[in-house]
């Protein structure tokens, strides 16, 4: 790695990446305020958590069964022009959903249907964003490009909400739809701009049969890497589902509004931001520490769901959102130092899985607690599958005996480690999966 893709800013000398940056934070940024809208318009339609939590799935459902043909795409075609497409489709359904909205022509099934839709276009978008930061850089700049790819969309995440939220009180929820339909058009201009002549050529890409099956088949036979996946699973399925709990806690617990949430949204993506710069200072990665770490969110989580007021449900909040990116930093941190090098990409593949593709079954599952129960039960049953999860593998965590590193592949690996972590609790709570980036760079 050169001193170039170490220093992180450096990268911004690429013309096309600091175009790619630019329209990224605007869509970004875009997509947060819809993500705070479209939580508040199917309370607004339905009240039901349950149904929050069914149409938060099905923008889910596409990505988990469309993600490896997605993938395959991006490899066989332009991804320039992918991109182009998935900005324009993603434009114009944030478009019509904010007319229906105006012209009160929205009902409960056409909230499934533009869900799915959504989802459909972020299972192309996402493959081709992370692969095509590697055709606007190259190998010696990904790091650095990657990292501030990650720090973009976390100053989107405390942003969007809190501007969405304000809209809303202001001016209507049509207005956040609206405006991240204009977004996409920044995103699109920023590819337009771009010089094609310098982009990175795209090697070609070797494929096997059972390609997959082999990355699962390595992760179940060896218990360093089936305990951290299988934690995944399960904390990932019920702990990471904010985009339904969220907007419960802030109209049914505090009675607040569309803002309330985006206030709610904001504290999260501080507390990821604080978690993963405190992760890169001071964690080094382990599978006990992983054990930590999910007992430290489930704990984070128990003492949340008991706040009496918004404002101290704020705080509670920065330090949950800094325990999830823990607990994700120390998985993806522990994957990479012990999956064979040869199947290293497929084992991240599998894990960012296990965190984005468990949302259509942990989804329904927080709203119907949260409409039996209320909003406070979400974060109890979160808080809880993550004690009990670590407790269950306690055994095999303490067991391990990690792989001696030197200091610069620990590092390496540990800054990779936060990068996937902030990206994927900012993909999964927005709802829109966006630019995970499993690459070993």
């Amino acid at each position: 790695m050169s001193e170039r893709g170490i220093g992180g800013f450096a990268v911004l000398h690429h013309r096309n990446f600091r175009l790619y940056l630019i329209g990224q934070g605007v869509s970004q940024t875009g997509t947060w305020m819809q993500t705070v809208a479209m939580g508040w318009l199917v309370l607004k339609l339905t009240g039901s958590g349950g149904m929050l939590g069914l149409v938060t799935a099905a923008q889910f459902v596409p990505t988990l069964l469309l993600g490896a043909f997605a993938g395959a795409v991006a490899d066989r075609r332009s991804r320039w022009h992918i991109l182009q497409t998935t900005q324009i489709l993603a434009g114009l359904l944030a478009t019509f959903l904010g007319v229906m909205i105006v012209t009160d022509t929205i009902r409960v099934w056409s909230l499934f249907a533009l869900a799915a839709a959504f989802g459909t276009v972020n299972a192309f978008d996402t493959p081709v964003r992370s692969s095509f930061v590697y055709e606007m850089v190259g190998p010696d700049d990904i790091t650095g490009a990657v990292g501030l790819g990650s720090t973009t969309n976390n100053v989107s995440r405390i942003f969007g909400p809190a501007i969405s939220g304000t809209l809303i009180a202001l001016v209507g929820l049509s207005t956040p739809f609206f405006v991240n339909g204009v977004s996409y058009l920044a995103a699109t201009v920023a590819l337009l701009m771009m010089r094609r002549a310098e982009f990175v050529p795209k090697a070609p890409v070797a494929k096997s049969p059972g390609q997959v099956r082999e990355g699962v088949r390595v992760v179940w036979a060896d218990p360093r890497l089936r305990t951290p996946i299988l934690m995944t699973v399960v904390i990932g399925a019920l702990a990471y589902e904010n985009q339904i709990a969220l907007p419960l806690f802030a109209k049914y617990e505090f009675g607040g509004s569309a803002g309330s949430y985006g206030v709610l949204s904001s504290a999260m993506g501080i507390g990821s931001v604080i978690g993963g710069l405190l992760i890169a200072r001071f964690g080094r990665a382990s599978h006990r520490r992983m054990g930590m770490a999910a007992l430290f969110l489930g704990a984070a989580m128990l003492i949340a769901s008991a706040m009496p007021s918004i404002g101290f449900m704020v705080i509670a909040l920065v330090v949950v959102g800094a325990g999830s990116v823990a607990f994700i930093t120390m998985g993806s941190a522990t994957l990479q130092m012990n999956a064979p090098v040869e199947v290293r990409g497929l084992v991240m593949a599998l894990y960012v899985t296990a965190i984005i593709g468990t949302t259509p079954i942990g989804g329904p599952i927080i709203g119907w607690i949260g409409q039996q129960f209320g909003a406070r039960a979400t974060f109890v049953a979160g808080g809880m599958a993550c004690i009990l999860t670590a407790l269950a593998a306690w055994r095999s965590l303490a067991r391990v005996t990690e792989p001696v590193l030197s200091e610069a592949e620990d590092a390496a690996i540990e800054k990779r480690a936060v990068i996937v972590a902030e990206d994927a609790v900012s993909d999964k709570s927005s709802s829109m999966p966006r630019h995970i980036s499993t690459q070993d760079s």
